[in-house]
């Protein structure tokens, strides 16, 4: 799974740079996506270990970040389409597609973790 939140990493890390470039670098928060995919890579770096109390902590960490970007992606998409509506106006659907997309790839990784957590704690039973 560490080589798995890496890939996640990368992908966070290109969608906060073509979000930002896609803005015409006008908008740095649109770079947020990038803070989250290095600090998986980070943290999948960290978990590439022969120990695996070390890997199991940072695998750990790592979903933890997953699980809280997800949340918080999905309520700032929401938070900010649900705002222009109520003032009358079109939502910046860029900022929106953005934000869903982080929020789904996060999901993704999320989910793929909990998956490979129960099916290492089944094998250990087995």
């Amino acid at each position: 799974m560490a080589k798995v939140t890496i890939v996640f990493g990368v992908l966070l890390i290109i969608l906060g740079l073509v979000g930002y470039l896609g803005t015409g670098s006008a908008h740095p928060t649109a770079l947020i996506p990038t803070w989250w995919g290095l600090a998986l890579g980070v943290g999948g770096f960290l978990a590439i270990s022969p120990s695996e109390r070390r890997r199991k902590i940072f695998m750990h960490i790592n979903v933890t970040i997953g699980a809280l970007g997800c949340i918080g992606a999905f309520v700032e998409a929401l938070r900010g389409y649900s705002a222009a509506r109520s003032a009358g106006l079109d939502p910046d659907m860029k900022a929106f597609a953005a934000k869903l997309a982080m929020a789904i790839l996060l999901l993704i990784y999320v989910n793929l973790c909990v998956r490979s957590f129960i099916a290492v704690r089944r094998a250990r039973q087995e």
